[in-house]
């Protein structure tokens, strides 16, 4: 077997399931802020694009994708992040993949150089596939902390010259899970011209960037903020982005890269061994979805509600601040992460998840500690009892 698997780490649900097995819930329906999966129901207008198109099965899908669907994901990313018409090529700069979790691992094991003492930055907390695809890849994961003191963004000015010598691969999220903190363009700005310098590749997780609160000021990207700094080519960049949050399709699996040509050719070559493509159906019914906004606009309104309606209860209690984005919340806790965990299940049967299973410890300390991470994507009437629930406990610690 391959050695580098006995230094995967138990993912966190296996973590809860251990923390909580011998926890006797509450005497009350369960209500789940543990699993960041959307619940919002999928649209209907999806639903029918697959069914129409189920002839697909019938061949095999190219590694590359439909032509159409790319020339699709290019007009969305051009319109959305504000790119220059035409700078963005659907032959060779973009890529649909299935799901950004696949993705994000994979794109490790296709970059990577095992002959370098190759490094690969995270951010901590961070997506847990970021560290698993290092880990494999032979690369020394580095977790660079987020903290409220820098606005849940990595201190990049900390980090030594040695590490960016060393690094091939820098992971961000933004807007991030689980803190909901949105990079800005100056912020990504200084990443690209850190990974000119240094000669690696900024991989940006942007699953999240279409979950916000006002209308008028959506999320940046990186591809935006290297074409506002004349990188047209997006040398050194590529993001990741989905259907699933944006479209309430976590099922189809459906996501695309993008950005510089050069990597993602080498990326459709690892990938055409891999054996990967996307099922046809799910190809066609993605290109009407990235084409539709209405239905994005819905999930959006029904997000904002819930978070209104949370914070206004948890408030009074809890040390919790709305976040830039996504649909977390990453309060802190008044005892022990782990402690407050189990005694929200023994006393009220509300799932959630403890920060420091979100996070490494660091010489600076695990920036998870006493932290929880709240995913509200049940019905809002489940949300609202959930933080009822959680209220009356903190009120009777």
């Amino acid at each position: 077997m391959n050695s580098d698997l006995n230094q995967l780490h138990p993912y966190p649900f296996e973590k809860i399931r251990h923390l909580l097995k011998e926890v006797i819930p509450a005497n009350q329906p369960a209500v789940s802020l543990a699993i960041g999966e959307p619940k919002h129901p999928t649209p209907d207008f999806i639903h029918q694009a697959v069914i129409e198109h189920l002839q697909g099965l019938a061949t095999y899908p190219a590694t590359k994708g439909e032509t159409h669907l790319r020339q699709v994901i290019s007009t969305w990313l051009t319109q959305r992040f504000q790119l220059p018409l035409g700078s963005l090529d659907p032959e060779q700069q973009v890529l649909p993949v299935n799901g950004t979790r696949e993705a994000l691992f994979a794109f490790a094991q296709a970059v990577v150089d095992r002959q370098h003492q190759p490094a690969i930055l995270m951010p901590n907390p961070f997506y847990q596939i970021y560290e698993g695809a290092a880990l494999l890849a032979g690369a020394e994961p580095v977790y660079l902390n987020c903290t409220e003191e820098h606005g849940f963004i990595p201190d990049f000015d900390a980090v030594p010259t040695e590490l960016w010598q060393r690094c091939q691969i820098l992971y961000i999220c933004t807007p991030g899970n689980p803190t909901g903190a949105v990079m800005s363009i100056a912020q990504l700005q200084k990443l690209i011209n850190l990974a000119q310098q240094y000669n690696f590749v900024i991989a940006s997780d942007e699953c999240y960037s279409e979950l916000y609160f006002d209308e008028t000021k959506p999320p940046v990207g990186l591809l935006q903020a290297a074409a506002q700094m004349g990188n047209s080519s997006y040398q050194h960049c590529v993001v990741f982005h989905s259907l699933s949050k944006r479209s309430n399709v976590p099922g189809m699996r459906s996501g695309f890269i993008a950005g510089d040509a050069e990597i993602l050719a080498k990326f459709l070559l690892y990938r055409t061994y891999h054996g990967c493509a996307m099922p046809p159906p799910f190809q066609a019914a993605s290109a009407i979805a990235w084409q539709d906004e209405a239905h994005v606009r819905t999930n959006r309104d029904q997000y904002r509600a819930k978070f209104e309606a949370v914070l206004e209860i948890l408030s009074p209690v809890m040390a919790v601040k709305k976040p830039d984005a996504g649909f977390y919340l990453w309060p802190t806790t008044p005892i022990d992460d782990q402690v407050f965990t189990k005694t929200l299940v023994a006393r009220a049967n509300v799932h959630i998840v403890p920060g420091s299973y979100l996070s490494r410890a660091t010489t600076a300390g695990n920036p998870g500690q006493n932290r929880v991470r709240m995913a509200l994507v049940a019905t809002q009437a489940e949300c609202i009892e959930a933080a009822q629930r959680i209220r009356h406990v903190i009120e009777n610690l």
